[in-house]
């Protein structure tokens, strides 16, 4: 069991961090720990949040002495080895259609050669699992998924992509991100999804949280075509805890 760093962050912020580098176990700890805290509600806490292997927890400075909710998070810290800590309750797996073929998938024969594998094989890949929602970050509602094979730990490419289109999948580090919006990036786009990660027009606007889950479905152009203005993309939602 390793002790997480409790350190300050601004006036009145705390950060609980598990790891300094990404792991599905410090991953998994800062998603457990921070569904405790919100259960838990210790005094003044008004907000939480996590990032890859973080726990953020904002309160009143007014309200509560930092001293005093340090010791509090640091007692729930060492309750339990937080790296096989259950997932958090109410999480949804989403299955969410994808085109990985032409002109939309600019980058995959390249990452196909570069995991050792053929296009057909890498997309059997992509598709084959789960995947976890690690954390929203970079763009309202954009995830972070994780965790693909181990020969999918590819670096980022050495030139950056000026832009990518809203709904591009990309790949690098074994994770995979769907975009939010059309942005530059230096990851290898292997694809694209009609799935909006953010829908101002939806309730909730941004439908995923860290935690939940994501299975990509391999769809046609012509799929692709007619989910582009279907309710969130075409994508099914179901609950998994």
């Amino acid at each position: 069991m390793t002790t997480p760093e409790i350190l300050p962050l601004g006036p009145d912020g705390i950060l609980v961090r598990f790891a300094d580098a990404l792991s599905e176990p410090a991953n998994r700890a800062a998603l457990a720990f921070r569904a405790l805290v919100d259960d838990a509600a210790p005094d003044g806490v008004t907000e939480t949040a996590t990032s890859l292997t973080s726990a953020l927890i904002r309160f009143l400075p007014n309200h509560v002495r930092r001293a005093d909710l340090e010791q509090v998070l640091g007692d729930i810290a060492e309750a339990r080895d937080w790296s096989d800590a259950p997932l958090p309750d109410g999480r949804t797996l989403w299955h969410i259609p994808a085109l990985f073929e032409g002109p939309d998938a600019p980058d995959l024969e390249a990452v196909a050669r570069e995991i050792g594998r053929d296009p057909d094989t890498a997309i059997a890949e992509l598709t084959a699992e789960p995947l976890r929602v690690l954390a929203l970050g970079f763009a309202p509602g954009q995830p972070y998924l994780g965790f693909l094979p181990d020969h999918w730990n590819i670096p980022r490419r050495t030139e950056v992509t000026p832009e990518v289109p809203r709904g591009a999948v990309v790949v690098a580090v074994r994770q995979v991100i769907p975009f939010a919006n059309a942005a530059p990036t230096g990851w290898w786009q292997v694809g694209r999804t009609a799935f909006r990660c953010h829908d101002p027009a939806a309730d909730p606007p941004i439908a995923l949280k860290p935690g939940d889950e994501l299975r990509f479905r391999g769809v046609t152009a012509d799929d692709f075509a007619r989910l582009s203005d279907a309710p969130r993309g075409g994508a099914e939602e179901e609950a998994i805890g």
